[in-house]
């Protein structure tokens, strides 16, 4: 069966509720099956306290398909999971990403936090990569519902400065549809 990596980083939960909700998606998809990776924190710990397992180049590898999701920080990604993309040059070389579908997600703590450009940084490896990057379209009703996260860029979440705020229906809405679409791609690849 393939299996789609939701691979991610998150301090406060919000990008890891949202890993899971795409996660959710995939596994909708008949035949599709989710892998949820995380990365470690910089300098790195030995193992994850809790949740998924840290993130080897072999999930990136072997993958149908990924989504990518990390916290911003100053309208770009968390330097943890950017450290970890910095490590898949020989992937890069060797082609083994290019083709597979691809998609991110982040979370921020105001409206205005730089989402989009969160969103828009995190594609640029999975370009270099030849990963086939997909958004989110407006066919999907909850974007233009959504007076919190969610964007043609991906799904995301306004988590509040103390990171407190619950995922909103239409965040939740669109974090799944975000990881069906990306798993009904990896499958119409895969054949």
């Amino acid at each position: 069966m393939p299996e789609v990596l939701v691979l991610y980083y998150s301090v406060g939960g919000s990008v890891r509720e949202l890993a899971e909700l795409v996660a959710q998606g995939i596994e909708r998809v008949p035949g599709a099956a989710a892998r949820v990776r995380t990365v470690p924190k910089i300098p790195a710990s030995a193992a994850p306290e809790s949740g998924p397992p840290y993130a080897e180049l072999a999930d990136l590898e072997t993958c149908a398909g990924l989504a990518l999701g990390s916290p911003t920080r100053f309208g770009n990604m968390a330097a943890p999971l950017k450290h970890f993309l910095d490590g898949t040059g020989e992937l890069w070389r060797r082609g083994a990403l290019a083709g597979k579908p691809a998609c991110v997600f982040t979370a921020s703590a105001s409206m205005h936090g730089g989402q989009e450009t969160t969103l828009l940084t995190m594609m640029l490896p999975l370009l270099h990569h030849g990963m086939l990057v997909m958004g989110i379209p407006y066919t999907e009703v909850q974007l233009d519902a959504t007076r919190s996260g969610g964007t043609p860029y991906g799904a995301s979440h306004v988590s509040g400065i103390a990171d407190d705020r619950p995922v909103t229906d239409s965040e939740r809405a669109l974090a799944i549809a975000q990881g069906r679409r990306l798993a009904e791609l990896a499958l119409k690849l895969a054949r």
